[in-house]
C-alpha cells in the first residue's frame, strides 16, 4: 500500500502578491514498511508536503493517492485512506485538547466507530507501547504532563488508530536527549514491530543519519535529492551546502580523523563513534 505523488503542486495565497509555490511538480512513492527522514531549510516546502501525505492539504495541481484511492475524494473509501496516515505535530500542545490522556488518546478510535471495549484496549495498547503506565498516566490531565511525555500521548493517539504510516514533524524538538532517545526508541519499536511506515521531518541531520533508511532533500519546493542518507551524506555535500544544509558532525569528525591518519570506515565504525557521542551527551546532561 503506497503513497503516491504524482506531478503535486500547491501554491500559497495564490493569486495575491504574497503568493509563494511550496512544492512544484513533485513526483514520489513511499512505501509501507519504509523509514524516511525529510529535511530542507526552513521554507523548503517539507511542512507542505507532509500535509499533502496526510491529506491535511490537497493539490492544486496533481494527485496523492494511498493504495490508488485520491486522497482529495470526498467518499468513505478516501477516509479510510487518510486515516491510515497518521501525523505528530512538532508541537504535541497543538494537537492535545481532551480533559483526561484516556480521553485523548480514545478521539481517534471512537472516530472510526469502534466498540466502547475496542476503545478500551485500542487505548491500553497505545499507552503500553509508548511507555506510559494505564494506572498512572489515564486519568491525568495531559498538560500536565513533561514535554516528553505530552509527545508520547500524541505518538499514542495517533498508535490508535492503527495507521499504516505515521509522519513525525520534528519529534524531537525542545526535549532534552534522554527524552529524545526514548521517543525515538519507541518510534523505530513501533517501526519494527508493526511494520509502519515513518516519515521523519527533521532538522537535525544527525537524527537522518542515525534512524532513516532513505533520505528525501528538498529545496525550493522540489525534491533535489532522494536516496540512502550514507550516500546522500557522503556523495552529494557540495549540493547540501548548496541549499543550505550540511552533514552530520559524526560524517565530520570521521573525516577529521582520516586527516590525521587513522583509517575510520564510515560502516561501522562511524555507527559505534556515534553510539559513543550520544553516550558522552547524555552523561554530560545527566551532570
Amino acid at each position: 500500500m503506497p503513497i503516491k505523488l504524482e506531478n503535486v503542486t500547491f501554491t500559497y495565497m495564490k493569486g495575491t502578491p504574497f503568493e509563494k509555490t511550496a512544492l512544484q511538480n513533485v513526483s514520489l512513492q513511499i512505501e509501507k514498511g519504509e523509514f524516511v527522514a525529510v529535511i530542507g531549510h526552513t521554507g523548503s516546502g517539507k511542512s507542505t508536503l507532509v500535509q499533502h501525505l496526510s491529506g491535511l492539504l490537497h493539490p492544486q495541481k496533481g494527485t496523492v493517492c494511498v493504495d490508488g484511492i485520491d486522497l482529495s475524494a470526498k467518499n468513505a473509501d478516501a477516509k479510510k485512506a487518510r486515516n491510515s496516515v497518521g501525523m505528530v505535530f512538532q508541537y504535541p500542545e497543538h494537537q492535545i485538547f481532551a480533559e483526561t490522556v484516556y480521553e485523548d488518546i480514545a478521539f481517534g478510535p471512537r472516530n472510526k466507530g469502534l466498540q466502547p471495549d475496542e476503545v478500551d484496549r485500542a487505548v491500553r495498547d497505545a499507552m503500553a507501547f509508548v511507555g506510559l503506565d494505564f494506572e498512572t498516566f489515564a486519568q491525568r490531565s495531559p498538560f500536565r504532563l513533561s514535554g516528553g511525555q505530552m509527545r508520547r500521548v500524541a505518538i499514542a493517539g495517533v498508535i490508535a488508530m492503527e495507521p499504516d504510516y505515521l509522519i513525525l514533524d520534528e519529534p524531537s524538538a525542545g526535549l532534552d536527549p534522554r527524552a529524545r532517545d526514548a521517543v525515538f526508541t519507541e518510534v523505530m519499536a513501533l517501526h519494527k514491530k508493526r511494520g509502519m511506515a515513518v516519515i521523519l521531518v527533521t532538522h537535525n541531520m544527525e537524527e537522518a543519519a542515525q534512524y532513516a533508511s532513505r533520505l528525501l532533500v528538498i529545496s525550493g519546493g522540489q525534491i533535489i535529492l532522494d536516496g540512502k542518507p550514507h550516500e546522500i551524506f557522503t556523495g552529494h555535500r557540495e549540493e547540501l551546502v548548496a541549499a543550505s544544509m550540511d552533514v552530520p558532525q559524526i560524517y565530520k569528525l570521521a573525516d577529521c580523523l582520516k586527516e590525521h591518519g587513522l583509517a575510520v570506515d564510515y560502516t561501522p565504525q562511524l555507527a559505534a563513534l556515534e553510539r559513543q557521542i550520544l553516550a558522552l551527551r547524555r552523561a554530560q546532561h545527566a551532570d
